[in-house]
């Protein structure tokens, strides 16, 4: 399973997240502690948001653990929202196109999980991507296919109700093939304003996401990236945080969205 972070707050260098904490990402990219495997070495990725409204992003295929260029540039770069991303490939290829975080337009997502059976329902899941928004399908990852089928089904109104939408057809895919292996959807989402973030699971087996706000800034992440636990909040299962600039942070209900999403 991949790990990751997305930080929004106080503008900072991501090298004080990414980089600087005893566990951070970086060091979670060799020494994962809460995932099936320690080692995330199929590449990584960073997002920011800038001047722009749309954001950066420097993926690349080597470890991040080796990359000189990943720690120069999160030494430069100061942003008050990012996405920082380190992969665990799940079968599909170890190319620049299949790392995190995805972006299109003023949207960014990141994912760690699995669609069990993807060779199975690959073909299926990507017919819900339509010919305006396909072109943007650079990967082959079940990852980026369900963030295309999400924009598409009005995830820039709805994120959270679009993803639960999403998620709900390719499960349905998924029974229809015979597929036994789980679907698993911890990932975060982002218009480089408000942020979501998704701990979800049809075995009640999520991957793991905490997140701890502060007057300052909010951080979710797969790991703690220290040792003192105090002010980190494990994201329940089956659940969807949403923060929005001027709002406090809420949580909703993915099982009651993908209920909405039957009726």
């Amino acid at each position: 399973m991949c790990r990751f972070l997305a930080y929004r707050g106080e503008p900072v260098f991501m090298e004080d997240l990414v980089c600087a904490p005893c566990h951070s990402l970086i060091h979670q990219s060799l020494h994962a502690e809460e995932a099936k495997t320690g080692t995330n070495g199929d590449g990584f990725g960073v997002g920011w948001y800038a001047a722009r409204p749309q954001p950066g992003l420097y993926r690349e295929l080597r470890p991040a653990w080796s990359d000189e260029n990943l720690r120069s540039i999160c030494g430069q770069v100061r942003s008050g929202l990012f996405f920082a991303h380190v992969r665990a490939a799940t079968g599909t290829a170890t190319t620049r196109a299949n790392c995190h975080p995805f972006a299109h337009g003023r949207w960014m997502f990141m994912h760690n999980g699995q669609v069990g059976g993807w060779p199975l329902v690959r073909r299926k899941v990507e017919q819900l991507i339509p010919d305006t928004l396909y072109d943007s399908r650079f990967g082959t990852t079940d990852s980026e296919a369900i963030f295309l089928a999400a924009l598409a089904d009005g995830l820039e109104e709805d994120p959270v109700g679009a993803l639960a939408r999403t998620l709900r057809r390719v499960k349905s895919m998924m029974d229809a093939a015979g597929v036994r292996e789980a679907l698993r959807f911890t990932a975060a989402l982002t218009d480089g304003e408000s942020v979501y973030a998704v701990r979800w699971a049809c075995d009640a087996k999520p991957a793991t996401l905490y997140y701890r706000e502060t007057a300052e800034a909010l951080l979710i992440v797969s790991e703690p990236l220290d040792r003192a636990q105090d002010g980190w909040v494990a994201v329940p299962r089956a659940c969807a945080l949403v923060a929005r600039p001027g709002a406090a942070l809420s949580v909703a209900c993915m099982d009651a969205e993908m209920g909405r999403a039957a009726a």
